[in-house]
């Protein structure tokens, strides 16, 4: 699976790692993603879901069920 927060969707970025001496090699900078279960009560089950934790601020805030509802209209298989 790839490295996509499925709430957010963050991806991976690129940049420049700087030395001290100031040279500049590329590198990636990986979103914080954790892979977490949830229990949605309103269909008696538990998902898996693999979000940042920006993904579970926004899931703190506007529940649980309602950011399944959203994802499910866009068409993400949950």
């Amino acid at each position: 699976m790839a490295r996509v927060c499925q709430v957010t969707g963050k991806v991976p970025v690129s940049g420049h790692k700087v030395s001290h001496s100031n040279i500049k090699t590329k590198r990636r900078f990986l979103p914080n993603l954790q892979t977490k279960r949830f229990y949605l009560a309103e269909e008696d089950k538990w998902i898996i879901l693999k979000v940042s934790s920006e993904g579970l601020r926004t899931i703190n805030k506007n529940g649980l069920y309602n950011t399944v509802k959203k994802l499910r209209a866009e068409g993400t298989k949950i």
